[in-house]
């Protein structure tokens, strides 16, 4: 029985990763601080506010598409508990878990040495995951996401208009920063899953396009 665990799903990627998943594997197990509106016969809805590592069934695939904003969070320290802190408790649970696999969302220039805090956050929260036992590590660094949204981001969707107007402009390795379909991630985080390969892979606009494309099904 193919079994995964997904962290995020109301979000914007992690809507799109779950409703591949329900299609690819036999169990789905969500993890959330409230219900997601998806019913299916495979799908299975825990609660989970991630304050400590969450318990998960051995030898699931992990997808973690947990984040947020720091305008949203309010606060830079509320920001990295959520982007860091549960990301990393999460992978931790993976890693105790002997989970296979761990795959997560993270972004276009994200770097622990970096003088953006975003980034950096992002940029240290890749190291951690990847340096703990888990054989397969799989990075997802979009640009800017395109898709549909619940909630207003003014400031996403001045910087999804920028992006859409130079990114033909983008070539070589600035093509990774061009906007993203949001639903091109969560289809190759499961594509990629579903291939399998050990070690740690990072996927930037190009590779994301390319693996989601590759998911079973997808004409």
């Amino acid at each position: 029985m193919r079994t995964a665990v997904i962290a995020g799903a109301s979000g914007l990627v992690g809507g799109y990763c779950l409703a591949a998943l329900l299609k690819h594997y036999d169990r789905v197990l969500s993890l959330g601080r409230r219900p997601n509106p998806t019913e299916a016969p495979n799908l299975e809805q825990r609660q989970s506010d991630f304050e400590s590592p969450p318990s998960l069934p051995p030898g699931a695939d992990v997808f973690c598409a947990l984040g947020t904003t720091i305008r949203r969070a309010g606060s830079r320290e509320a920001f990295r508990k959520v982007d860091f802190e549960y990301a990393l408790r999460l992978a931790q649970a993976a890693a105790g878990a002997d989970c296979p696999r761990f795959l997560i969302v993270s972004s276009a220039g994200a770097n622990p040495a970096s003088g953006n805090f975003y980034l950096k956050t992002k940029g240290e929260v890749e190291a951690a995951v990847s340096a703990l036992p888990i054989p397969e590590v799989h990075i997802f660094r979009p640009g800017v996401l395109d898709g549909p949204r619940l909630e207003s981001r003014p400031g996403e969707r001045i910087g999804l208009a920028l992006a859409k107007l130079v990114g033909p402009l983008l070539a070589g390795g600035l093509s990774r920063y061009r906007a993203t379909p949001a639903e091109a991630v969560g289809r190759a985080m499961v594509a990629v899953a579903l291939r399998g390969e050990t070690g740690r892979h990072v996927y930037h606009w190009r590779e994301i396009l390319a693996r989601s494309e590759s998911e079973p099904g997808v004409i």
